[in-house]
């Protein structure tokens, strides 16, 4: 994490807090970088939550939920309102739980991620947040093994990312969501030696190379990732959202929306006549 990079993210934070007349609850770091496999030329990925003025928030016709910074060759930043997030985790979209375990932190209100936290503890589904980790397995799998001989390598990392995931929650059965980062998963499973000494290699040429290119997806990643990915199949099941946890969602959501609205555009009340 250069200093100066940092430093500029914030400053772009902040601009566009001003600028949208928002409240960023906290601000992270994600992709590679915050996932434990980052590259010398990685780039950064700020992602966000903020919360518009009430007068904003109450509406028939509310604002995006979505805010963006132009993108550079160097960050990526990008954020969800309140609401959107709080959905999205009921969902079972486990973005939103990286986001709020990020090591890397470009600022936050106090009190809120932790806040955020225990709410996931109440009203995430192990089972939505594990469909979400099979078909992003899916997803690149289909990627990878499109053409085995000639896939560009460091795009393994993010097939083995949750193809861990899915199989930690298998050896977890009391957890919500696994850990975010690649080291903690890797340490939660039982993996074949000969699979994690071809990881290691990979890791190590990732370190220090801006790219690894492309070639023949090493024979013994392969076999262990279909597998895997074969085994992982139950993930796939639909599941409803809990009406209880939606009353537990929206309290949070209010309360939140409440404390951290931007003051000055509050909704007023009607004056009688």
């Amino acid at each position: 994490m250069q200093d100066a990079v940092v430093a500029e993210i914030r400053s772009r934070l902040e601009q566009l807090a001003r600028r949208e007349r928002v409240t960023i609850a906290f601000a992270i770091e994600s992709g590679s970088r915050a996932w434990g496999f980052p590259s010398p030329d990685s780039d950064y990925d700020c992602r966000f939550v903020f919360v518009r003025p009430l007068a904003e928030t109450y509406t028939l016709f509310p604002a995006r939920d979505v805010l963006e910074e132009p993108l550079t060759e160097v960050f990526d930043i990008n954020g969800w309102e309140l609401s959107k997030a709080i959905r999205l985790l009921l969902k079972g979209n486990a973005v939103i739980l990286e986001w709020l375990n990020s090591p890397h932190a470009y600022g936050e209100v106090p009190g809120f991620r932790n806040a955020m936290l225990a709410l996931a503890g109440q009203v995430g589904d192990r089972n939505l947040i594990g469909r979400h980790y099979y078909y992003l397995c899916r997803e690149h799998v289909g990627r990878c093994f499109r053409d085995p001989e000639t896939t560009a390598l460091k795009k393994l990392f993010y097939l083995l990312r949750p193809l861990f995931a899915v199989q930690w929650l298998d050896a977890h059965p009391d957890a919500v969501y696994p850990p975010m980062n690649f080291h903690a998963l890797r340490a939660g499973i039982d993996i074949p030696a000969a699979v994690t000494d071809e990881i290691d290699t990979l890791l190590a040429r990732k370190a220090e190379t801006r790219e690894l290119g492309e070639g023949r997806i090493p024979p013994v990643l392969a076999s262990y990732a279909l597998e895997a990915y074969d085994r992982a199949g139950h993930w796939r099941r639909a599941v409803a959202v809990d009406q209880e946890r939606q009353v537990l969602a929206d309290r949070f959501w209010r309360e939140w929306t409440e404390r951290l609205a931007p003051s000055g555009l509050a909704v007023q009340p009607a004056r009688a006549d």
